[in-house]
């Protein structure tokens, strides 16, 4: 561990040279002190002299993208932790004035139990270089500046952050340089350098939220991550006031508290990372290492697809709160949708408005295939049971190796998997129609295959059409076809976990080549260095 890399404090705004030689280039964090004091958000957007009415006269119109999580105050920014969910904006704003009121008349806020407390507005768009279409508030950037220190900059994103109690954000790190700026209320922010991985026991590299860590805020379990009891030791902590300003370069993992009402602005935008990598940063090795395991990953995967390259976990959509469980379902319901074939004689119309005989006949054939390959390969008396995948996730899970369902070499590859095949095939909108189709008719089929026939290779494909599907058709249609798809479990969270654990093997199986060349090509990493770093890879000495 590095201690000699204390966080600067700037009472006066450098220039934009002067921030890079000083801060920047440096990779360490820096205050900036009333950094945006004159913005005409801090007295416009004042929830204490009428900014909330402002807002939601000004954009409460707008529809936006809200978090939900169950274990608030806390928000972990895993896809198994919390829901992104549409939200009007004007609700949010009415969750924050009934708080401000009840608070200002001596009273505890809202109910703990109160779903207004489990939702935080967390990087909704103001501007989005990559999606100009996921931009929900563009009309709020005028009323903030760039600070003079970052006019050379070419920004990824600018978001609103917007909190209407008490929250706290997971530990984790940013692949982006960011200038976090306080509207109003306040945040501490505790810091650490990426030489603290160990400590941090970030979540493995080949995951879906490979830049947050392991350990729970609300109760640590230092049994299993011991080292985490050093983690503050090493910790620097800042607290920012309305006006005020952070520079937290990327790579720095750091932990966000709010208090209530906190609204805030923060700037991201890409570094040359490569061309950091010198001997005086040796506190980013971690960071660097991680982000090129990550990428020559990624190539490795694409290469056993031979497909389009991956964008990466992101885009996986976890719309559930929307519809409601199918609950528990009777005998009947059980035998896989068995009236299919009958349907397809018959020429039955569907529930969705559509007939069979209506459907565009590619829809048709690969609706009848994948069913096929269902009845024929999945055992009614084994459905209740989901499929697990030995994963890194096993080992703290405390599932024996005897009660695993381990996943044979050959559905790691394309040529071997008669659903992955088909999946890989098909345009992304007819996947789409296949799937809508089958969650309204044939829900107990679809939740078979999903949960008995998806191998990694077949989830990895199945995510890149996700991706496929969501850049082609509009927030709103994406929300609704989530919605329906995994409307059609009895569990939808099982079928989530199914997919990203498939998925997350298929990208283990990837890992395994690239980490164990690593020490050939770089002998300072040896493979202990390398486990603690991407974290505890199972087996890796074995493989």
């Amino acid at each position: 561990m590095d201690e000699s890399l204390p966080v600067q404090r700037f009472e006066n705004l450098p220039s934009s040279i002067e921030f890079e030689s000083l801060a920047e280039s440096r990779n360490v964090p820096a205050v900036f002190t009333g950094c945006i004091k004159d913005w005409k958000a801090l007295a416009k957007w004042n929830p204490s002299n009428g900014g909330l009415d402002y807002l939601q006269e000004w954009v409460g119109s707008c529809t936006v993208e809200a978090m939900l999580t169950r274990s608030a105050p806390v928000f972990y920014g895993d896809l198994r932790s919390h829901e992104r969910v549409p939200l009007p904006f004007s609700t949010f704003l009415d969750y924050c004035k009934q708080r401000k009121q009840n608070t200002d008349c001596g009273t505890d806020g809202k109910p703990k139990d109160d779903a207004s407390e489990q939702i935080y507005l967390a990087q909704v768009p103001i501007m989005n270089a990559d999606n100009e279409e996921r931009v929900q508030l563009e009309s709020l950037r005028e009323d903030i500046e760039v600070p003079v220190f970052l006019e050379r900059r070419v920004f990824a994103s600018i978001n609103l952050w917007m909190n209407s109690a008490k929250s706290r954000s997971s530990t984790h790190y940013d692949p982006h340089h960011n200038l976090l700026c306080i509207v109003a209320g306040s945040k501490q922010v505790i810091l650490w350098p990426p030489s603290a991985s160990p400590m941090l026991y970030p979540k493995p590299i080949y995951g879906e939220a490979s830049n947050h860590s392991s350990v729970a805020l609300e109760n640590p379990d230092f049994s299993i991550y011991p080292r985490a009891k050093c983690s503050i030791e090493y910790s620097q902590r800042v607290v920012l006031q309305a006006g005020d300003a952070l520079f937290i370069p990327e790579g720095w993992f750091h932990q966000v508290d709010s208090d209530d009402l906190t609204i805030a602005i923060n700037f991201w935008w890409q570094s040359n990372m490569m061309s950091r990598m010198s001997e005086d940063s040796e506190h980013m090795d971690a960071y660097y290492l991680r982000r090129i395991l990550r990428r020559l990953t990624d190539k490795e995967m694409d290469h056993a697809l031979s497909k389009t390259p991956s964008t990466g976990m992101g885009k996986i959509k976890r719309q559930l709160s929307k519809l409601p469980s199918n609950g528990k379902v009777d005998h009947l319901e059980n035998e896989l949708d068995g009236a299919f074939e009958k349907t397809i004689l018959k020429g039955k119309e569907l529930q969705h408005g559509n007939m069979l005989h209506e459907l565009e006949p590619v829809t048709l054939q690969v609706l009848h295939e994948l069913v096929s390959l269902v009845h024929e390969h999945v055992k009614v008396s084994d459905r209740c049971q989901p499929a697990q995948y030995t994963s890194v996730n096993d080992s703290d899970s405390g599932v024996k190796g005897e009660n695993k369902k381990v996943v044979t070499a050959n559905l790691f590859h394309l040529e071997d998997d008669q659903v992955a095949k088909i999946l890989c095939t098909l345009e992304s909108s007819v996947l789409q129609h296949v799937f809508l189709n089958m969650a309204h008719n044939f829900p107990r089929t679809l939740e078979a295959l999903i949960l008995h026939m998806l191998s990694p290779v077949g989830a990895e494909v199945l995510t890149r059409k996700f991706d496929e599907i969501d850049q082609q058709i509009s927030e709103e249609d994406r929300n609704k076809f989530y919605q329906v798809f995994y409307g059609a479990f009895d569990d939808q969270f099982t079928a989530m976990d199914a997919i990203l654990n498939g998925k997350e093997s298929f990208a283990l199986r990837a890992a395994y080549k690239i980490f164990l060349t690593l020490p050939m090509k770089y002998p300072k990493y040896n493979l202990t260095a390398v486990r603690i770093i991407v974290q505890d890879i199972p087996n890796l000495e074995e493989q």
